[in-house]
């Protein structure tokens, strides 16, 4: 069928044509911007769950519902920086928030306090005090400046929030790729949070990440399981899966028959992100309506080729020789959470032994620890990709330390 006329979106981030399974996630945040806006105190949220369900279109759609409202929103994606290039980062983000609640022509003497107080924040930075956040506005001795990035970035959000709260609006800080906040970052968001539901201002922090947050943001501050609702979203219902991939097609005039659709969530496994992508290579098989199921059959070819070299590959060539046997033997076991002493046992090794690989496939984003003791792929159907990718498990040779180097014999 026509290419150009395709309904599916297999990008990161894009929002499908239907977004579907997801009306819980929208209605808790639409309460928590209703409550704010009243001067109510409510739980902010962290989305997480696995790679590819759908968080970052989440993000993107609260995005378009606080902006419909006239916040001011914050977008940052995470990336792994120490506290000084997180400081710039944040900065330029709530600078651009300022400036969005009203432009410096229109500011009150809240406004420019809020103002001294990111510019204070950046003095740090820049010991110059050339950056300045851009905002001609002096520092203010003693706010944003005492060179501890949670008190200082507290002191901006209570500001931001005060100015914001004189106008009658609000601001949401929206981050993505919560986990690869380091543990300062992580802090700094929680108590500057803490600081601004105490004085019962607008402002608010919605995040998305791995699964592990959770605990990570527990292990943070002890109050972060009050500060937030932590909703886990997965694979969507049968019912939801093919709501995902009928809409679409509906509204092109073409429609799917029922072996197909059953075909096609179960190759998807009802995640999000497969569900477009399959969706979008069964469109180019397809010679026209309804798709039926030899149709489904004949993209899957196409669909697995795609993942395998975007989706999957980009992370599996990260990996090290000893982490890709670590992954291999994790998908010989089963797509469940496995215990790190199996793993170390089909490997021939001690669990010690690679108990820093495991970490560091952890830090990178590949596994993460739904309980102690257990790894879990963060990407789903990696299992799958990784029997297709490496069709034999191949131990790596144990390699030993010189007999100068203190320790044990590690891989």
């Amino acid at each position: 069928m026509d290419p150009v006329l395709n309904p599916y979106t297999p990008n990161a981030g894009a929002r499908p044509d239907a977004l579907v399974g997801r009306d819980d996630q929208l209605s808790t945040f639409d309460v928590l911007l209703k409550r704010l806006a009243r001067g109510r105190a409510e739980q902010s949220m962290i989305i997480t769950g696995l790679r590819g369900v759908g968080k970052t279109v989440l993000l993107g759609r609260f995005r378009e519902k606080a902006q419909a409202q006239d916040w001011s929103v914050l977008d940052y994606e995470v990336v792994k920086h120490d506290d000084q290039a997180f400081r710039m980062d944040i900065a330029m983000r709530l600078r651009t928030a300022l400036l969005e609640l009203a432009p410096r022509a229109r500011w009150t003497a809240r406004f420019r306090r809020a103002a001294a107080a990111l510019s204070s924040f950046t003095v740090s930075v820049d010991a110059a005090g050339q950056f300045q956040a851009g905002l001609d506005v002096d520092a203010v001795e003693g706010l944003g400046d005492h060179g501890d990035l949670s008190m200082d970035l507290t002191d901006v959000l209570v500001e931001l929030g005060e100015a914001a709260k004189e106008k009658g609006s609000g601001v949401v800080l929206l981050l993505d790729e919560v986990q690869f906040l380091s543990r300062s970052q992580l802090d700094a968001l929680i108590i500057a949070l803490h600081k601004t539901v105490q004085r019962s201002l607008p402002i608010t922090m919605v995040g998305a990440g791995l699964p592990q947050i959770a605990e990570l943001a527990g292990d943070a501050k002890s109050y972060a399981e009050r500060l937030f609702k932590f909703p886990r979203i997965g694979n969507l219902s049968v019912d939801d899966a093919r709501q995902a991939l009928e809409v679409p097609a509906s509204a092109e005039d073409v429609s799917f028959d029922q072996d197909a659709l059953q075909l096609a969530v179960e190759v998807t496994g009802g995640y999000p992100y497969f569900i477009q992508e399959l969706g979008y290579a069964v469109w180019g098989a397809a010679q026209g309506s309804p798709i039926r199921r030899a149709d489904v059959t004949d993209a899957v070819d196409l669909y697995e080729a795609k993942l395998d070299s975007s989706f999957f590959r980009v992370r599996l060539d990260r990996a090290t020789e000893l982490q890709t046997a670590y992954l291999r033997a994790m998908a010989e076991l089963g797509p469940d959470p496995q215990k790190a002493a199996d793993v170390a046992s089909l490997l021939g090794r001690e669990s010690t032994q690679l108990g820093p690989t495991r970490a560091e496939l952890i830090d990178m984003g590949l596994l993460f620890t739904p309980q102690h003791g257990f790894a879990e792929f963060t990407v789903p159907h990696f299992d799958q990709f990784m029997k297709r990718a490496i069709p034999e498990l191949v131990v790596p040779p144990l390699r030993r330390r010189s007999r100068t180097t203190p320790g044990p014999e590690v891989s």
